[in-house]
C-alpha cells in the first residue's frame, strides 16, 4: 500500500512554479502578482490566507492583500475586484470565502475577471473546463490530477466514483477525470446502496465533507482513495478526513493521508494558476 504524501508533490509543484517565476521576471521583466482579499474575522479564513502568502513569498510572486472589515458592504468589495480587474500588474485575484452575509458568494465570484479567476469559480471558466477550452480549473481537483498522475497512477480507462457534487470539488473533478479518459460516476448523499456503487471504483475520491464517512466496506481491494475532506474528529479534536483511514488503508493500493494528502495541493496549484495567468498575459 503506497501513501500519497501531497506535502512532497506540492513541493515539487512549487519548485517548478518557483523557476519558471523568476525565469519570467529575468526575461521579460514581469513579476507575478495575487491579490487576496479577506472580509471579516474568520479564523480559518485567516489560517488560509496567511498560508496562501508564505507560498507566494516562496515561489517569488508579490502578494497584495486586503483584510476587509466584517461590516464591509458588498458594493465596496465589488468596487475593489474592479480596480484589481483593471489592474494590469495584478494577474490573480482570489476572495477568501465564506465571506459574511451581507455580501452575495455570486455576484462576487462573477464580478472577477475570468483571466484573473486564479480559483477557476467563474461560470466561464467552469464553462471552459466543460467544453475542454483553456481555462483556469478549481485548485482542489487540478491537484488531485497531479496527485495521480505524479504517483504514476494510471487514470486511462479507470473505473472512477467521486462521492459528492458541490461546484468546487465534485463537478470539476468529473470533468477532469473524463479528460484523462476515466470511466466516471458522480455520487451523493442521495444515491442509492452509495456502498455498493463505490466499490465498484478503481479510484475512489471522497468529497462529502463527513468525518470518517468512508469505511472499508466502501472500498474494493487494490483500489485508489482520495480523500478530499477537513473534519475535526470531535472526539480527540484532531484533523481527519472523509474516509476511515485506519481501517481502509489495508485495502488500498494507493491512498492520501489527512492532512498532508489533498489539502497541501491546493495552495501548490493556486500559485500555478497565478503564474499561467501571467504567462497568458505574457503571450507565452
Amino acid at each position: 500500500m503506497k501513501i500519497i504524501d501531497g506535502k512532497v508533490i506540492s513541493a515539487q509543484v512549487k519548485e517548478e512554479v518557483k523557476e519558471k517565476t523568476a525565469k519570467l521576471k529575468a526575461e521579460k521583466g514581469i513579476e507575478v502578482c495575487l491579490a487576496v482579499i479577506l472580509v471579516g474575522e474568520d479564523p480559518a479564513s485567516q489560517v488560509y490566507v496567511r498560508n496562501k502568502k508564505k507560498a507566494c513569498e516562496y515561489v517569488g510572486f508579490k502578494s497584495l492583500s486586503y483584510e476587509l472589515p466584517g461590516d464591509t458592504s458588498q458594493e465596496e468589495l465589488l468596487e475593489l475586484i474592479d480596480k484589481l480587474n483593471k489592474d494590469d500588474s495584478v494577474h490573480g485575484i482570489l476572495v477568501q470565502m465564506p465571506v459574511p452575509k451581507q455580501i452575495d458568494e455570486k455576484t462576487v465570484i462573477d464580478a472577477i475577471s475570468p483571466e484573473k479567476d486564479v480559483d477557476g469559480f467563474h461560470p466561464m471558466n467552469v464553462g471552459a473546463l466543460c467544453i475542454g477550452e483553456p481555462g483556469f480549473v478549481s485548485c482542489t481537483p487540478a491537484g488531485i490530477i497531479q496527485l495521480l498522475k505524479r504517483s504514476d497512477i494510471d487514470i486511462n480507462g479507470k473505473e472512477c466514483v467521486i462521492v459528492g457534487r458541490s461546484n468546487i470539488v465534485g463537478k470539476p473533478m468529473a470533468l477532469l477525470m473524463l479528460r484523462e479518459n476515466a470511466t466516471v460516476t458522480v455520487a451523493h448523499s442521495r444515491t442509492k446502496d452509495l456502498a455498493e456503487v463505490c466499490r465498484r471504483a478503481d479510484i475512489l475520491i471522497a468529497a462529502v465533507g463527513k468525518a470518517k464517512m468512508i469505511t472499508e466496506d466502501y472500498v474494493k481491494d487494490g483500489a485508489v482513495v482520495i480523500d478530499v475532506g477537513i473534519n475535526r474528529n470531535a472526539e480527540t479534536n484532531k484533523l481527519c478526513g472523509d474516509v476511515d483511514y485506519d481501517n481502509v488503508a489495508p485495502k488500498c493500493s494507493a491512498i492520501t493521508p489527512v492532512p498532508g494528502g489533498v489539502g497541501p495541493m491546493t495552495i501548490a496549484m493556486l500559485m500555478n494558476n497565478c503564474l499561467e495567468s501571467a504567462l497568458r498575459k505574457a503571450g507565452e
